[in-house]
């Protein structure tokens, strides 16, 4: 594993793995524990692959009264446990701890139950994103978040995450979609949030959980809601001679009052990148372009399209082609939903990036990436989900160049900064793990930190659910009531004592 720090180990725990394996094995099956090297190195990383660590064992269960079991003796017995889904994050969310026990949740499969007529679903946190789709397209329905990896990511993940996708601009994340769940808390105690109906009474717990990478418990079932599917769907591929124009352009859609279901862009090194892999017909002789989709009723969508291209040509567009058919489309949205992949061909690594932005800032902010990139000595490829303003840079580098690692992380840090300096997030819909853990202070100062921990202290006090993410100081929850002492002088000092 990298230099990255991590909870201490605990030493009396690892002494104990045989008799840990054993006593899991007992509470699901013996087959269902992995406990031989080989066989964990499959769970050694997430999609952060710069990041490496083998989990002291893996368990696999597959009931709701096995996540139960499992969790209670590991709350009674002090073993941390870090809950996994397909291991897409890019966030290093479900990086393993060498003293933890690695809970993968993908033999929860399975649809439960759909109900058209209340428009939602029912499914366990394994079953894929783009599965909940296939499960109701027949009716024409479908799960509206769509992230680039939906043929792989999981349900339960999207959730951990807060996860998005190209047609978030329109139809919401993951948290917009998500009517309840159940779930396990670490003491094994299972509980239900929301369900069927469209609000619950009382504090938004369930708003809570989506976006809690895994911190608070374990989703074993997930009710989502289900959209009809657009009477029409076209898109548009509009080219420009500069990243700021295109920038420039996204801008003035919204500002026009125009919400399009999808609205993405790609630099210069991604449309090359995409067209040589996916050979979807993008225009090699520009340096921006973006994807813009509108739904709807037919005649809705040909005057939206036409108000687009216009505010495209006001935006110096020097090509715009609008699908004619569903293949068209489809086709235009080929090279985007495989720009990860397709980059990864540029170079042996690369880190994806996850910030968010002011739309109008947009122009500024690819304008100083390009400085950074200049200045770290090291290639970037720009896709993300422009509408909303969420930014996916992919630095580009060589994990055996010495140093090379290094100057990538420190480039991805300046381009998040940078993104909090414009008045944007850290995230969009990666989620923090360890990726930005370090840089949460940029963001929030103590106080809001020691808040959010509070909250994460109320669901597991012993902090033991996927411990060393999201929060920068490795401390306990037992320390939040500790005084500062700042230079000899406590705060407030005129305040009584007892």
């Amino acid at each position: 594993m990298s230099s990255l720090k991590m909870p201490d180990l605990d030493e009396a725990v690892l002494a104990r793995r045989g008799e840990i394996a054993r006593a899991l094995a007992e509470r699901t099956a013996p087959d269902r524990v992995i406990v031989e090297p080989t066989s964990l190195a499959p769970y050694e990383t997430d999609g952060l692959t710069a990041y490496k660590q083998l989990p002291m064992l893996v368990v696999l269960p597959d009931t709701v009264a096995e996540v139960s079991a499992v969790l209670s003796y590991c709350h009674e017995n002090g073993i941390k446990v870090v809950p996994r889904g397909a291991g897409t994050s890019l966030s290093g969310g479900a990086l393993p701890l060498a003293d933890g026990v690695l809970m993968s949740m993908m033999r929860f499969n399975r649809v439960l139950d759909v109900d058209f007529d209340n428009r939602c679903a029912v499914v366990q946190p394994g079953v894929t994103n783009l599965g909940v789709t296939r499960a109701v397209e027949h009716e024409g329905f479908y799960y509206a978040p769509d992230p680039s990896s939906q043929i792989a990511c999981s349900i339960g993940g999207n959730i951990a995450e807060n996860s998005g996708g190209v047609h978030s601009l329109k139809y919401g994340l993951t948290t917009n979609n998500v009517l309840g769940v159940e779930m396990v808390l670490i003491t094994g105690e299972v509980i239900r949030l929301g369900g069927k109906h469209l609000d619950s009474e009382g504090y938004d717990l369930l708003g809570l959980i989506v976006g809690s990478e895994g911190l608070l418990g374990v989703v074993t079932e997930v009710t989502v809601r289900l959209l009809r599917a657009p009477e029409t769907a076209r898109a548009a591929l509009i080219g420009f001679p500069t990243s700021e124009a295109a920038g420039a352009c996204v801008a003035a859609i919204i500002a026009a009052g125009i919400i399009p279901a999808g609205m993405e862009m790609m630099d210069a090194p991604a449309i090359a990148a995409a067209e040589a892999f996916v050979h979807a017909g993008y225009p090699l002789d520009v340096e921006a372009l973006l994807i813009v989709e509108l739904d709807g009723p037919p005649v809705e969508v040909d005057a939206l399209l036409s108000r687009v291209e216009a505010i495209a040509r006001a935006n110096h567009a020097t090509e715009c082609r609008v699908s004619t058919s569903e293949a068209e489309r489809m086709n235009f949205w080929a090279g985007r939903k495989a720009a990860f992949p397709a980059v990864g061909r540029l170079a042996p690594d690369y880190l994806c990036m996850d910030g968010t932005i002011p739309r109008k800032a947009l122009p500024l902010v690819l304008a100083r990436m390009r400085e950074l990139s200049e200045h770290y000595g090291l290639a970037v490829a720009n896709v993300f989900h422009a509408g909303d303003g969420n930014l996916h840079p992919l630095i580009l580098y060589d994990a055996n160049k010495p140093g090379e690692l290094t100057a990538a992380e420190d480039f991805g840090s300046d381009i998040l900064r940078l993104c909090v300096e414009v008045g944007g997030v850290l995230t969009g819909e990666h989620g923090v793990g360890v990726e930005k853990r370090d840089l949460m202070p940029t963001m929030f100062n103590e106080v809001d930190l020691d808040h959010q921990m509070r909250v994460k202290c109320a669901f597991d006090a012993n902090g033991l659910l996927n411990p060393g993410k999201v929060f920068p100081q490795l401390r306990r929850c037992a320390e939040l009531g500790r005084m500062h002492v700042h230079a000899g002088a406590i705060p407030f000092p005129d305040i009584p004592r007892f």
